[in-house]
């Protein structure tokens, strides 16, 4: 195998409540996090060393990259040698709290691994990811699921209910960093009940669902324009609306895709970078290579039936 695609989707997260904070520093989270069909395109070729390139984007390729640093640490974990090109499509906002990095992060893992037939198992890769970043093993499992702790702790939920979420991008994104810094200067008045959720989503209740969405960095994040967007999502049918992760991005959940495109049509008027997309139920995967179909053999003729 010479080459393979993966695709490696976003994430929302439906409720974040920060519990505690731990003795290293680290804030203790509590989540439902889910995986969205808008995904990160990342083709990965053997080479002789790691190769990184993100046409289109103005994310640095370098060695700081969540891309490279999953090819190296895949690469010494293996102890394989050679390298890998990779080139990452990225369509998932930058600074947004969607998770992007980190999915091509997961999507490196899950790609090369593919790759080099190296046959890692979820487990390995899941921990390999969490020394990358706090939402590579989410970014590897996908789905629907429940996040503890410094996102090491993942329990898979049952399918999110059928819905319809609208995001949108502001125009100004915001520094994972900087949000918990705030969160820690000001606290929230927003605590969600994510055992509560989780019962929704075990229920399949998008109703509940929505009844127990809430962010506890969406109140310190600064954003100025979360309020207005969120407004128009609820002006144009949402069932609930918050700001995903730390922020910037905000997203409305809609339980018709006639109202979601109505909804997507209001906010595309006024933001450049805007979404449609519904739950997904996986994370980071190989893209199937298609078999190239034979071309029929032209049907000889003889002269005599000419």
């Amino acid at each position: 195998m010479k080459q393979v695609t993966v695709l490696a989707p976003a994430k929302l997260n439906l409720a974040l409540d920060i519990v505690g904070l731990f003795e290293n520093g680290y804030h203790d989270l509590d989540m439902v996090m889910q995986a969205i069909t808008l995904y990160e395109r990342i083709t990965l070729q053997k080479a002789p060393d790691i190769q990184l390139e993100l046409p289109g984007s103005f994310v640095a390729a370098n060695e700081k990259n969540t891309a490279y640093k999953a090819a190296r640490m895949f690469l010494e974990y293996t102890g394989l040698k050679g390298g890998v090109k990779i080139s990452v499509q990225k369509r998932v906002p930058v600074r947004a709290g969607m998770a992007g990095g980190s999915a091509d992060a997961a999507g490196v893992l899950v790609g090369m691994n593919e790759l080099y037939h190296a046959h890692l198992s979820m487990s390995e890769l899941c921990a390999l990811g969490a020394k990358i970043g706090a939402d590579v093993p989410f970014a590897l499992m996908g789905g629907t699921c429940r996040v503890q702790g410094v996102g090491d702790l993942i329990r898979a939920l049952p399918p999110c209910p059928q819905c319809w979420f609208v995001v949108v991008m502001p125009s100004v994104g915001i520094s994972t960093p900087e949000a918990f810094k705030k969160y820690d200067q000001v606290g929230s008045p927003v605590h969600p009940d994510c055992a509560a959720q989780e019962a929704a989503v075990r229920d399949g209740s998008l109703q509940g669902i929505c009844e127990a969405c809430g962010n506890a960095l969406e109140f310190c994040s600064g954003a100025q324009e979360t309020p207005h967007i969120r407004e128009m999502m609820m002006q144009n049918g949402a069932v609930a609306s918050m700001m995903t992760g730390s922020g910037a991005a905000v997203f409305g959940i809609f339980d018709t895709e006639k109202a979601a495109q109505a909804a997507r049509e209001a906010l595309h008027k006024e933001y450049r970078h805007v979404y449609l997309a519904q739950p997904e139920r996986g994370g980071a995967r190989v893209v199937p290579q298609r078999v190239a179909a034979k071309k029929p053999e032209k049907r000889r003729t003889n002269k005599k039936e000419k």
